[in-house]
């Protein structure tokens, strides 16, 4: 399933996640100039390496930089479009919610989170990880339960043909996180490190992360500003 857009207008201009893809595509484009074995050692010292974090001889205070680092660094075209087109989709709303400030300070922590959570399931990995992807899952996790009325213009490839549905947001990022969990667990059964170069541990985390902030957040907002504002779904039912 590829999303295409959601159907929720944002209230204002959202300039974190505009910067945020801003820097991430700016990064990248430093990427493709290097050499292959000198970008290599990039992620290697700038990625997130789990041994590094449990190993004795290995453990400084460096390697908890780069559980920032690592959030701006992108292995390929697919990789960096991937997660940025996710973060255009589900991140202007959820700044619309949080504000500004607020937003970013909670992008960063669902990033580290998740980045924890890769070192705890992956202990004894050399491997160096990167991307944005478990800070971007804890956009996905508090759209979830911010915006639940939502839908996600999806499309779906059925053999040859293309289909464009419009899915509940519930169902989306829902389908979307337990496919993470399945997949985690699966990594974790045969060979307890990322299959297939996916940290899905990191991604499971960040969602967490997400859910719980946007849990704390609803607590925290008046019923009166939740019942009058102007988000709405495609059959305009006011949330």
């Amino acid at each position: 399933m590829i999303p295409l857009r959601d159907t929720i207008p944002s209230d204002r201009f959202p300039a974190v996640t505009v910067t945020l893809i801003c820097i991430n595509a700016l990064i990248f484009l430093a990427e493709i100039n290097i050499e292959s074995s000198e970008l290599a050692q990039v992620f290697q010292q700038w990625g997130i390496v789990p041994l590094r974090f449990t190993h004795p001889r290995l453990q400084s205070g460096f390697n908890y930089v780069t559980l920032l680092s690592s959030m701006f660094l992108h292995g390929g075209w697919m990789h960096v479009v991937g997660n940025m087109w996710s973060l255009w989709i589900f991140g202007d709303n959820v700044e619309d919610r949080m504000g500004r400030t607020g937003f970013l300070c909670f992008y960063l922590l669902s990033g580290l989170a998740a980045g924890v959570g890769h070192v705890l399931t992956n202990p004894y990995s050399s491997v160096p990880t990167v991307g944005a992807s478990g800070a971007i899952a804890g956009v996905m996790g508090a759209y979830l339960l911010l915006f639940p009325h939502a839908r996600v213009v999806t499309l779906i490839p059925i053999v040859i043909f293309l289909q464009v549905v419009h899915l509940p947001a519930v169902f989306f990022l829902g389908f979307w996180f337990l496919s993470q969990v399945l997949s985690g667990a699966i990594s974790l059964a045969t060979s307890g490190q990322n299959s297939g170069g996916i940290a899905w541990w990191a991604h499971i985390g960040g969602f967490v992360v997400g859910v719980l902030w946007a849990l704390v957040l609803k607590q925290r907002t008046p019923r009166r500003l939740r019942r009058t504002s102007r988000y709405y779904d495609d059959d305009d039912d006011w949330w």
